[in-house]
C-alpha cells in the first residue's frame, strides 16, 4: 500500500503525523505523493477559519487529482466538524482526535496490511521504523502532552483536544532512547498545553521535572522546547536551559497574543504585559543569544485603536526575534465569537499587515545581531543548510549530509561558514574555516 500524509497546523499535529507515519511504515506501507497514493491521511488544524478552508481546499484537490485515493481525515477540524468533512469528495473515514490511536487499525483493516507490532527489537522494518530524513524531517517532534484546560475566550482547541493528558516520564525516557538509537540528534518537545505537563499524573510531576530527567540521559540528543505559555515559563525552566551546557536549545516560543492589558483580560490570558516584559527581559539577560518567538492576534473583538497601538509601541522595542501574526476569526462555540464590537475585516487585515511588517523587522534585527557569532547547529535538507541552536536557518557550503552536528560562524543574515564538525573526521581540513578566520 502507498500512503501520503498531509499535515496542517502546529508541532502537536506534526508529532501526531510522525507517529502515524511510523505506524504505516512499520506495517509495510511506503510513502508516495498524494497524486499516486492509495490512501491519503489529512491531519487538520482548526485554530482559524483559514485553517479550515485550507483543509477543505486540499482535500478537494487531492480527490480531483487522484480520484482513486481513499482519504482519511483526522485532527481538530475533523473533530469539530465531522459531518462537513465526511461530505467532502474522496473522504472514506473521519477520525476524531480521541480516536487517533486507533486510526492505523482502521487503515490496516481497510487495506489488509500487516498488524505487526510497531517497535519490535529485531532487525527488520518493525525494529527500525524511523530514521532522520524520513518525510524530510531531520529533527524528531515528540508529543509529551495533549489537551488543554485553559479558558482563553477565542480558542476552540480545548473542545477538540479534551482535557490534559501527559505521557509518564518513564515512557518518554524509553521513547527518547529509541529515537536516539534511530540516529536523531535533536528532539522538539511539544504539547497542546506543554506547561501543564504532569499535573494530571498520579503522583503529579512538573515540566521541569521531565526536563531534568531528559537532561540526565547519556544520549547525544539536544532538546528544543516548543511553545510555552508565559505563565508556565518558570525561573526553574529558564535556569535549567541556561545551565544545561547546550542540552537544551536557547530558543523559546512564548505567545503574547496582545500587548494591551484590557485586551488580554478579554482574551482571558492569565498574565499582563508587564509580566511578559519582565520574563522576556530576564531571558535575554541570562541567554544573550536567545531566540524568542511569539504569537500575536490582530483585530480581537473590541480592539480599539489605542489597544492596537499598544502592540505598535511594545513589539519594536521588545527582545522578540520573530512573531506569528493571526488575524482574528470567529470560532463558533467560543466566548469571543459572541462578543460585541467586532473589528471590521478590512481593519483586521490592515492591522495584521502592520504587525507582520514589525515581525519582519524583528527577524532582521535578530539575524543582524548574530553576525560574527559562532553557534552550534545541525545540518538539514541536503546538507547545504543548517539550523542553529537559536533557530537561525543558514546556507553553508554543500557537501555534508543532513543530521551532522557542526559549528558555524554567522556571516550574514542567511549564510554561514563551517567552523568545525565532530561527525566527519574524514572531512578535508580545507573545507573547515579556522574559528578565528575573518
Amino acid at each position: 500500500m502507498k500512503y501520503a500524509l498531509v499535515t496542517f497546523g502546529c508541532r502537536v499535529n506534526q508529532a501526531d503525523s510522525l507517529r502515524i507515519e511510523e505506524d504505516l511504515r512499520a506495517r509495510g506501507a511506503s510513502d508516495a505523493p498524494p497524486g499516486e497514493a492509495d490512501v491519503v491521511v489529512v491531519n487538520t488544524c482548526s485554530v482559524t477559519a483559514t485553517a479550515d478552508q485550507g483543509a477543505r481546499q486540499t482535500i478537494r484537490r487531492i480527490a480531483r487529482e487522484n480520484p482513486s485515493a481513499r482519504i482519511v481525515v483526522t485532527g481538530c477540524y475533523a473533530t469539530r466538524q465531522a459531518g462537513d468533512v465526511a461530505a467532502l469528495p474522496g473522504v472514506v473515514r473521519v477520525v476524531a482526535n480521541p480516536d487517533k490511536p486507533r486510526l492505523l487499525d482502521a487503515i490496516a483493516s481497510t487495506f489488509n496490511i500487516s498488524t505487526s507490532e510497531r517497535f519490535g527489537d529485531g532487525d527488520g522494518a518493525c525494529g527500525a521504523a524511523i530514521q532522520p530524513g524520513v518525510a524530510g524531517r531531520t529533527a524528531f517532534t515528540l508529543r509529551v502532552q495533549t489537551g488543554c484546560e485553559e479558558q482563553c475566550s477565542y480558542c476552540i482547541i480545548p473542545s477538540t483536544r479534551g482535557a490534559s493528558q501527559s505521557v509518564p516520564i518513564p515512557n518518554l525516557i524509553r521513547e527518547v532512547r529509541r529515537i536516539a538509537a534511530a540516529g536523531f540528534r535533536e528532539i522538539a518537545l511539544t504539547g497542546v498545553h506543554l506547561g501543564s505537563y504532569g499535573r494530571d499524573l498520579a503522583p503529579s510531576v512538573t515540566l521541569v521535572g521531565l526536563l531534568r530527567a531528559l537532561a540526565a540521559l547519556d544520549k547525544d540528543v539536544t532538546f528544543r522546547i516548543s511553545s510555552l505559555e508565559p505563565m508556565d515559563c518558570t525561573p526553574d525552566i529558564v535556569n535549567l536551559v541556561a545551565q544545561s551546557g547546550g542540552r537544551f536549545a536557547p530558543h523559546f516560543h512564548l505567545p503574547l497574543q496582545h500587548a494591551s492589558n484590557p485586551t488580554l483580560e478579554r482574551m482571558r490570558r492569565p498574565y499582563t504585559l508587564e509580566f511578559y516584559e519582565r520574563l522576556t527581559a530576564s531571558l535575554a539577560a541570562l541567554l544573550p543569544h536567545v531566540s524568542i518567538g511569539s504569537d500575536v492576534i490582530a483585530g480581537f473583538p473590541g480592539e480599539t485603536d489605542e489597544e492596537f497601538d499598544a502592540n505598535i509601541a511594545y513589539l519594536p522595542v521588545s527582545p522578540l526575534s520573530h512573531i506569528h501574526v493571526f488575524p482574528y476569526s470567529d470560532r463558533p462555540g467560543t466566548d469571543a465569537s459572541a462578543m460585541r464590537d467586532k473589528v471590521a475585516p478590512t481593519v483586521i487585515r490592515e492591522r495584521a499587515a502592520r504587525l507582520r511588517q514589525i515581525g519582519a523587522e524583528l527577524s532582521a534585527r535578530f539575524r543582524s545581531s548574530q553576525i560574527g557569532s559562532v553557534r552550534p547547529a545541525l545540518t538539514i535538507d541536503d546538507g547545504a543548510s543548517v539550523v542553529t541552536d537559536n533557530y537561525l536557518k543558514l546556507r553553508i557550503e554543500a557537501g555534508l549530509p543532513r543530521n551532522e552536528r557542526v559549528r558555524v560562524r554567522v556571516d550574514d543574515q542567511f549564510s554561514g561558514t563551517l567552523i568545525e564538525t565532530t561527525c566527519r573526521p574524514d572531512l578535508p581540513p580545507s573545507r573547515i574555516a579556522p574559528a578565528d578566520s575573518p
